[in-house]
């Protein structure tokens, strides 16, 4: 399916058609957004600033919340490898349309990075908003291609000897990036351990952060 990216990127509206509740909600989200603006009730940055919430703090906060249970808690790592989509709808967290999960650990030897490069299938349920970036054409063919070149650009430079898996995700089947614990987190409980688990660690471009960092 990767030979031809051109292809799919040329047509790739052909392709959104099981991501409709997303595209509906884009254009009532900007419907909104414009008779809002117009009325002179809301500033376009207030705007911004909100989606930027979500994208980035109010949705991944579930998948931090998975990682860090699943970093805290080997029975429920075993659970989230067997069957991701039941040990996070332990947590209360599911798809609305029933979209299975697979959860991809990052180890020593291997480096995980989720894209999708038909569309822009997300783990909405965990992540919330997909970023910007994930669903432009240039960091869905490259990531297949480049990945390790992709990674440099986010600042993630990893050693050569790392191996790193590209997971496609797809309409019926999304993937959630469990990061490596960081280093010097053994006494934290999970609520901390959360607070070092970004989106873009979930989706691949990052690694988890230090405590170090967030001191």
């Amino acid at each position: 399916m990767h030979d031809d990216h051109d292809h799919h990127h040329n047509h790739h509206h052909d392709h959104h058609h099981h991501d409709n509740h997303y595209s509906e909600m884009q254009a009532r989200v900007r419907a909104l957004e414009t008779l809002l603006t117009e009325k002179g009730l809301i500033d376009p940055a207030a705007i911004d600033a909100i989606v930027e919430t979500y994208e980035t703090k109010v949705g991944p906060r579930n998948g931090a919340h998975v990682v860090a249970k699943a970093w805290s808690d080997p029975d429920f790592a075993d659970w989230l490898r067997r069957d991701a989509t039941a040990a996070i709808a332990s947590l209360g967290y599911t798809g609305r349309q029933g979209e299975h999960m697979r959860a991809v650990f990052n180890t020593a030897e291997t480096h995980n990075l989720i894209v999708c490069t038909l569309c822009s299938c997300y783990p909405w349920s965990v992540l919330g908003l997909p970023p910007v970036w994930y669903k432009a054409p240039a960091y869905r063919s490259r990531a297949v291609i480049d990945p390790r070149g992709v990674l440099a650009e986010f600042g993630l430079t990893l050693p050569a000897r790392k191996k790193i898996r590209v997971w496609d995700s797809t309409a019926e089947l999304r993937y959630l990036v469990i990061p490596e614990r960081p280093e010097g987190t053994d006494g934290m409980d999970e609520a901390a351990l959360a607070g070092l688990v970004s989106r873009d660690a979930m989706i691949g471009t990052a690694v988890a952060g230090s405590p170090e960092a967030l001191a």
